[in-house]
């Protein structure tokens, strides 16, 4: 195989490695029971690893999925065959099922997903350990991109997953009849959207990935706005609002020349109206309960600035309402510094400066590079240019993204003079 075909074969097995993973480790957990949960990410990976050695050398076949699944239902029965008088499976003792009927496929991955969704959401588990097992178990993380995601060391999470992990095994939850699904659906919808934030902005990897992660977070809400099991779903419709709303600005987000383009320079009739009109379509079923939640109110932030036939026309006066409200529910760091930038849009730039300086003193928002790069914008706008060059630089300094340093880069040689 030539190189070409080699790096399409890599990519290729990334892209399923994403989207499989997941799905795969869910229906094997089926027949080999929550307690053995690690042995289906096992296979899992020795077949993601048997795909790169065999697609790198005979190319990649017609039906890539199908060949996944095969091998993963081959080795699943090699397993079961070894180790079965070894191993207490319940899930099969309690089900009968016989091992050459063990099947992976699509009719199965819906159910099986949601149940995984709340068996690592079970009470005995930690909520940090819940939202990390779900990243890694349910969508294949690496270590190190689930501490991006938490501003946290590798270490800290790989202890999270060593500990969620041993209460799946201690506890042989049972993975047919999840409990507290309803009391748990916070805990779930905050990982999908974790999730789709790390697609929206990426930290480490390539944007075709990335935008695969939001779609993944998309299908992974609409598994929830399906369930029959679940009874309050309008905070799932507003989270599906929310992500079709922001998705629908991604083939605008990025230059011919694969750079970032900010909302203020986004040429709009490129944003996707079909993803609009489906935001606003879960938007309306999520406002038919007529009560606040965080997830209505960022959809409803996100539906202001796709209605708005411009930047400057956008309604930031409304915006800045909907942010009070959000903080009233959820005074977080990042809510603040994002309404930071509706509030420079009404009452000016020095507000939401003196805001910005309030908040580094009270929190460890200044660890985030967004947080310099917002207060050098402005800082700007005051013509406070040589205090805009040190945030510039302090945001590059923190910026992990190749893409967000390269933007940062180029607004700082914008500002600093040429001698």
């Amino acid at each position: 195989m030539n190189k070409k075909n080699q790096e399409d074969s890599k990519t290729l097995t990334e892209h399923f490695f994403r989207t499989e993973y997941g799905k795969m480790v869910s229906v094997i957990t089926k027949y080999l029971g929550t307690e053995n949960i690690e042995t289906a990410e096992d296979i899992v990976q020795e077949t993601l690893l048997k795909a790169v050695d065999y697609w790198q050398h005979h190319g990649i076949p017609d039906h890539p999925k199908a060949w996944l699944y095969t091998t993963a239902k081959n080795l699943t029965i090699n397993i079961l065959k070894r180790r079965k008088q070894h191993w207490k499976f319940k899930t099969i003792q309690q089900n009968k099922i016989q091992i050459e009927n063990l099947e992976i496929s699509e009719s199965l991955i819906s159910d099986e997903q949601l149940k995984m969704m709340f068996v690592c959401c079970h009470p005995s588990i930690s909520k940090k350990s819940q939202i990390t097992l779900i990243l890694k178990i349910l969508c294949g993380f690496s270590i190190s991109e689930i501490a991006s995601a938490f501003f946290t060391s590798n270490e800290t999470i790989n202890k999270r997953l060593v500990r969620g992990r041993r209460q799946l095994r201690e506890n042989y939850i049972d993975f047919y009849s999840p409990q507290h699904i309803n009391d748990n659906l916070p805990v779930v919808l905050k990982i999908i959207y974790l999730i789709f934030n790390e697609g929206y902005s990426p930290t480490q990897k390539n944007e075709l990935i990335r935008y695969d992660l939001c779609l993944e977070s998309i299908r992974l809400c609409k598994i929830l706005v399906s369930s029959s099991i679940i009874d309050n779903k309008f905070d799932c419709y507003a989270l599906l609002a929310l992500m079709y709303l922001n998705a629908s600005r991604f083939n605008s987000r990025m230059n011919s020349a694969n750079e970032i383009v900010e909302m203020d320079m986004q040429d709009r009739s490129r944003w996707d109206q079909e993803l609009i009109n489906s935001g606003i379509y879960y938007l309306n079923k999520a406002t038919e309960k007529k009560q606040l939640s965080e997830y209505l109110i960022l959809a409803t932030i996100s539906a202001n600035h796709c209605i708005a036939p411009s930047f400057d026309k956008t309604n930031w006066k409304e915006i800045l309402s909907l942010y009070n409200a959000l903080i009233e529910l959820n005074k977080t760091p990042v809510a603040l510094l994002n309404r930071s930038i509706a509030l420079s849009k009404v009452k000016g730039s020095n507000s939401a400066i003196l805001e910005l300086e309030k908040l580094a003193s009270q929190t460890d928002i200044a660890k985030n590079h967004l947080f310099h790069a917002t207060l050098s914008e402005f800082y700007k706008k005051e013509n406070l240019i040589q205090k805009a060059i040190i945030s510039l630089r302090e945001a590059i300094k923190l910026s992990k993204n190749k893409r967000d340093t390269a933007l940062l880069e180029k607004k700082l040689k914008g500002l600093v003079p040429i001698s």
